[in-house]
């Protein structure tokens, strides 16, 4: 579940929430009382794991290993085949 960051208006208190994505907003300050939350827009926080497209395109230090893999697949022999081999 995501935490959401909240600020009230009326006096300025600040909060974070665990809430699910499809609960409803909070509307009352826990400090004042007032029906003055609103909700602040943040970074989110998630890391992409795994391998597929990112594994070439956006991490750092395997770029080499992703190039070995598709020559690898690539080097059946045939001199003119371009489709990955299969055993």
């Amino acid at each position: 579940m995501p935490i959401y960051e909240y600020s009230c208006q009326a006096c300025d208190h600040a909060l974070e929430k665990i809430q699910k994505m499809s609960d409803a907003p909070l509307k009352d300050c826990p400090a004042c009382g007032k029906p003055e939350l609103t909700k602040l827009i943040s970074a989110s926080g998630f890391r992409l794991k795994g391998s597929g497209w990112y594994e070439t395109d956006f991490k750092g230090g395997n770029k080499q290993k992703a190039e070995e893999k598709k020559d690898k697949a690539s080097d059946c022999g045939a001199p003119s085949c371009s489709a990955p081999c299969v055993d």
